[in-house]
């Protein structure tokens, strides 16, 4: 990779450049990262993939008109060229009175350790041995595991650089890992399947055999799983089931989306829409969070925002095209896919509060109920506008407090306020999970919640 000086010099270029070609205002935002993923099956290295880019995305305004362009060329001359096809873009774009550069910020807050050096330290050697002492661990945990579909070892490293004409000049620098793997284990003329994961800034992060041994846990716990009886019942929401729900509701509070009337949260902002037992936060800045940064894919500062807190929907998230469109400030959550998309609005790390009993007390305080440890399909299962949902699921009954036989092809229902309104308590045993974007959660018992099954 090139020096982060570099890139920081490749992104000021960019926005002189679409200056000098007519531009108004303009932005630059430029990226390299190196990527490398690793898959095994059956004890062997089945594929080992690595890739290296570096690029550049160039907004450039003209009045209330917007043109963007991106290149692979962080020469003089390929900077000239995507600059100029951004200002170009720009002369012949509609006119949009909202459409307009972020305006200038504070400096972003400083922001350390989102860089582990194990990612580059680590060989490809080395990290096909991760991915095999992964499968490794779930094939020795359980003499009823039959086998791993695949296991998979994946990491990035990424440097970022932004300019702009309002003042916005900085940089970061950022790692992220995962490995996960799904294991199977024999049921009858049948099987069942488990996930086990882990994430971390670098590879030294990751424990594989609790990586293996949580996906031999999870398949094995499944086996004899029958179809519930339908009802209306107390459940518990396991850290991955928890995740996704509150990775969907963060997409529900973005401000696009609200402003398009598709968010069962639209006009509900300052009313009272969750019990207080549940609290919800968007924090760039928490040191764990695998999407933390010091600012945003526009230069805005990030920050830790109350989202949900004492009951009441506290804010949208903004970048900076909605929050002009709402008179109100960014909230620092423009997100960008890389260097080839612009910004749109996006969570960082959503952290799920408050905290309290252990799980054995959360199924305690169910009495009887559902613990949930997998949904299916949440994201197509949900209507956008009315936040209703209906999703296939499997997990274990709880009976007198405790867990008690596991079940599966059962679907639960409900609409997504009504469940915020229905939390009676969380876990105080939180975990990072991948699901639904960067979420921190513990399990989370729903007072009530629609069963279907035979």
């Amino acid at each position: 990779m090139a020096a982060g000086g570099d890139l920081e010099a490749a992104a000021r270029a960019g926005v002189e450049a679409a200056i000098d070609a007519g531009a108004g205002d303009a932005e630059a935002y430029a990226v390299e990262e190196a990527t490398r993923e690793v898959r095994v099956h059956e004890r062997e290295l089945e594929s080992l993939t690595a890739a290296t880019e570096r690029g550049v995305g160039v907004r450039a305004w003209i009045g209330g008109r917007v043109g963007f362009a991106y290149g692979t060329d962080l020469s003089a001359h390929g900077l000239r060229a995507t600059a100029t096809l951004a200002a170009e873009a720009a002369s012949i774009a509609d006119e949009d009175e909202h459409a307009g550069p972020p305006g200038a910020a504070g400096p972003p807050p400083t922001l350390d350790g989102l860089r582990d050096g194990s990612v580059s330290a680590w060989g490809p050697d080395r990290a096909a041995d991760l991915a095999l002492a992964v499968e490794r661990a779930a094939l020795g945990g359980d003499d009823r595991i039959t086998g791993v579909e695949q296991a998979v070892y994946a990491d990035s490293a990424e440097r970022v650089a932004i300019a702009s004409s309002t003042g916005m000049d900085g940089s970061y620098e950022t790692s992220s890992c995962y490995a996960w793997l799904q294991a199977m284990a024999a049921s009858g003329d049948g099987r069942e399947t488990g996930l086990g994961f882990g994430m971390a800034r670098g590879p030294a992060g990751l424990d594989p055999e609790a990586i293996g041994a949580e996906a031999a846990q999870r398949a094995v716990s499944m086996i004899g799983a029958v179809k519930p009886e339908s009802r209306s019942c107390p459940a518990v929401l396991d850290t991955t089931v928890a995740a996704s729900f509150a990775g969907l509701i963060g997409s529900t509070l973005a401000a696009d989306s609200v402003q398009r009337g598709r968010s069962p949260f639209a006009g509900k902002l300052g009313e009272e829409v969750a019990s207080d037992a549940l609290e919800l936060h968007d924090d760039a800045l928490d040191p764990d969070g695998l999407a933390s940064s010091p600012f945003d894919g526009e230069g805005v500062p990030c920050g830790r925002r109350a989202l949900i807190e004492g009951r009441r929907l506290r804010t949208y998230l903004h970048d900076s095209y909605t929050a002009r469109r709402d008179g109100v400030e960014s909230t620092g959550n423009a997100g960008r896919a890389g260097y080839r998309s612009q910004p749109s609005v996006s969570a960082s790390n959503l952290v799920v509060g408050t905290g309290g009993r252990d799980l054995a007390g959360l199924f305690e305080q169910a009495a009887e109920g559902v613990y949930v440890t997998d949904v299916a399909g949440l994201h197509s299962g949900v209507n956008p506008v009315t936040g209703t949902f209906s999703v296939g699921a499997s997990g274990t009954l709880i009976r007198g407090g405790e867990q008690a036989e596991p079940v599966r092809e059962f679907t639960i229902a409900g609409d997504l306020v009504s469940l915020l309104g229905a939390v009676v308590a969380t876990g105080s045993r939180r975990r990072w999970v991948p699901f639904g974007g960067s979420v921190s959660t513990p399990p989370v018992l729903v007072g009530e919640i629609t069963v279907g099954g035979s």
